[in-house]
């Protein structure tokens, strides 16, 4: 099964990861939330399939661009 990278759009800190691994997800469910300018921006899960890794932990800062979880699709 192919796996597809779940990356976040901006920089700043994990604030809520709202899904476990093991967790079936459609294209665009959240999989995460990124604290950023006293903002959450949601992480979408880019396609369908279940949650195999999370990469992060709560209160993690992290990197525009960086990968937060693996779909297994």
């Amino acid at each position: 099964m192919p796996e597809v990278k779940v990356m976040t759009e901006v920089a700043g800190r994990i604030c809520a990861l709202p899904v476990d691994v093991g967790a079936s997800l459609n294209e665009g469910d959240d999989v995460a939330f990124v604290e950023a300018m006293k903002m959450e921006i949601p992480v979408a899960a880019p396609a369908t399939g279940t949650l195999k890794t999370i990469l992060v932990k709560l209160d993690d800062v992290v990197a525009e661009g960086q990968v937060l979880a693996i779909v297994e699709s």
